[in-house]
């Protein structure tokens, strides 16, 4: 049972670089936690704080009511995978197993009983005398996941452990880890780049950028209601289109007009606050809020040349260009146009999200 609070968490190193920059957040008992975010934005030295594998500068991390600042990693009672294993490879996969329990003096017999049962969760009992160099990608991910589970942790700690692996295996990899996580509820922080990755797996998602936290929440409230530009950007595949204009007021109604000269009324319920009138704003709309029309009508719609077309059997995504930036649609099943075609595109505005075009936050 643990509970993990970070309280204004600094690293910064001796070279003045701030790596990370003051964060704040919980992570509930039996909690999976994913850190998300681009290259260098902290995560993985936020997670080896908690592992106590990089000092902490300031600030106060503990686990439960413990401060744990200064405790040594084998003493936080954590399991940690990597993104490169981190098997040892003159060892058999039942010693790399094992390695933990004969660290802890634990005996031969209750060493070969919880190897057994652990492989025998991750289907590894037919490798066990196989060594590191004759398994896969994806058995080799689950040794490491099986030395780090062995020990029955207070905490499981994730870096990227499924980034050397190929597109499939990561799929099948991540249900697998999901599926252990429900059967032990240990507390759970998974870092990654990769967006799906934390849609998929978290219980709620941590994005950070430039060693800040940017938005905490569930998937669906990251996705549904980001709160800054670069949430709405970075969430989401294909990215969210972005439409650059300003708010006017006119006979009571609020229009936003964007740099193609199209005028698109918005309900006032659209806005978290209520606008400034001439106020510079992105108006945001993920790919499924945009619609293929039949017939033309002016309202809220826009008419494009389609620049290209991914079908991917249960859904098609339309790409196009309006003022030289490409954006794009989501439709299920498959499309009769081909590259090329004008066609002419409802924009859903009833579910845009508006940021201020001067700090990128959500208006």
């Amino acid at each position: 049972m643990t509970k993990i609070i970070l309280d204004n968490l600094k690293k910064s190193y001796d070279n003045g670089q701030e790596a990370v920059k003051g964060v704040s957040f919980e992570v509930n008992d039996g909690e999976f936690l994913v850190l998300v975010g681009p290259s260098g934005c902290g995560k993985s030295t936020i997670l080896r704080m908690i592992a106590g594998l990089e000092d902490i500068s300031d600030g106060s991390l503990y686990f439960n009511e413990n401060k744990v600042n200064d405790l040594s990693p084998k003493d936080r009672n954590i399991g940690m995978v990597f993104q490169n294993y981190a098997l040892y490879p003159h060892l058999s996969v039942y010693n790399n197993l094992a390695f933990p329990l004969k660290i802890s003096k634990v005996s031969k017999d209750e060493i070969e009983e919880k190897v057994n049962t652990i492989a025998e969760i991750l289907n590894l009992t037919e490798y066990l005398n196989r060594k590191p160099k004759q398994l896969s990608g994806g058995q080799r991910q689950r040794v490491a996941l099986g030395r780090a589970m062995i020990r029955k942790p207070d905490v499981f700690l994730f870096d990227e452990p499924l980034s050397n692996l190929d597109a499939k295996l990561r799929g099948s990899m991540r249900t697998e880890i999901i599926t252990i996580h429900r059967e032990y509820r240990t507390t759970a922080i998974y870092v990654t780049h990769d967006q799906t990755e934390a849609m998929t797996m978290g219980d709620r998602i941590v994005v950070l950028k430039d060693g800040e936290i940017q938005q905490i929440g569930t998937p669906q409230e990251i996705y549904e209601s980001p709160q800054n530009i670069f949430v709405a950007g970075f969430i989401g595949a294909p990215p969210i289109n972005l439409f650059e204009g300003r708010i006017s007021l006119e006979n009571g109604d609020f229009f936003v007009e964007n740099n193609t000269a199209n005028i698109f009324e918005i309900d006032l319920k659209s806005f978290a606050i209520t606008p400034a009138n001439g106020l510079n704003c992105t108006m945001a709309l993920r790919p499924e809020a945009l619609h293929l029309m039949q017939e033309n009508n002016t309202e809220n719609q826009i008419r494009v040349k389609i620049t290209n077309i991914e079908i991917l059997g249960h859904e098609s995504i339309i790409y196009f260009e309006t003022n030289n930036l490409t954006k794009s649609m989501r439709l299920n099943g498959s499309i009769l146009n081909e590259i090329g075609d004008t066609i002419q595109i409802k924009i859903d505005t009833n579910k845009a999200v508006f940021f201020d075009g001067l700090n990128g936050y959500r208006i």
